[in-house]
């Protein structure tokens, strides 16, 4: 079973579903990047500050499978664990439907850290992640 580290309650827009009455799926995107940077604000970090000191984490590689279709008004609940790999740090990621729990969405979402203009590692990411880091 997943160690899910942070979790986010949401809810459907009605702008962001398509005629078929279903969320768009670019909108999932938005959701995953939604939660991972709320993840971030609650350890204490700024995306803002992080820019000012030359460290920007960045998506490297984004896979997502889609299971079941949330629809405007469906409140959900999106999870994170995160493991670090090599300079990457992957965030797994599962949208559940608030309603009964289904899988809406499994995602893997691979991140690096551009530091002063160059691939590198982050210290600063390194061991603010450290306690949540599942090996």
């Amino acid at each position: 079973m997943e160690k899910y580290i942070y979790e986010l309650k949401l809810k459907v827009r009605d702008y962001e579903c398509d005629l078929q009455g279903i969320v768009n799926n670019a909108n999932y995107q938005h959701y995953l990047e939604h939660t991972r940077h709320e993840f971030l604000t609650s350890t204490g970090m700024s995306f803002a500050k992080l820019h000012e000191q030359g460290i920007d984490p960045v998506v490297a590689r984004l896979t997502m499978a889609f299971k079941t279709p949330l629809r405007s008004g469906d409140e959900f609940i999106s999870k994170l664990y995160l493991k670090k790999e090599g300079i990457k740090y992957v965030f797994y990621q599962d949208i559940f439907r608030a309603s009964d729990m289904k899988v809406v969405i499994k995602a893997t979402v691979e991140t690096v850290c551009i530091v002063n203009g160059r691939l590198s590692d982050s210290q600063v990411f390194d061991q603010v992640f450290m306690p949540y880091l599942n090996q």
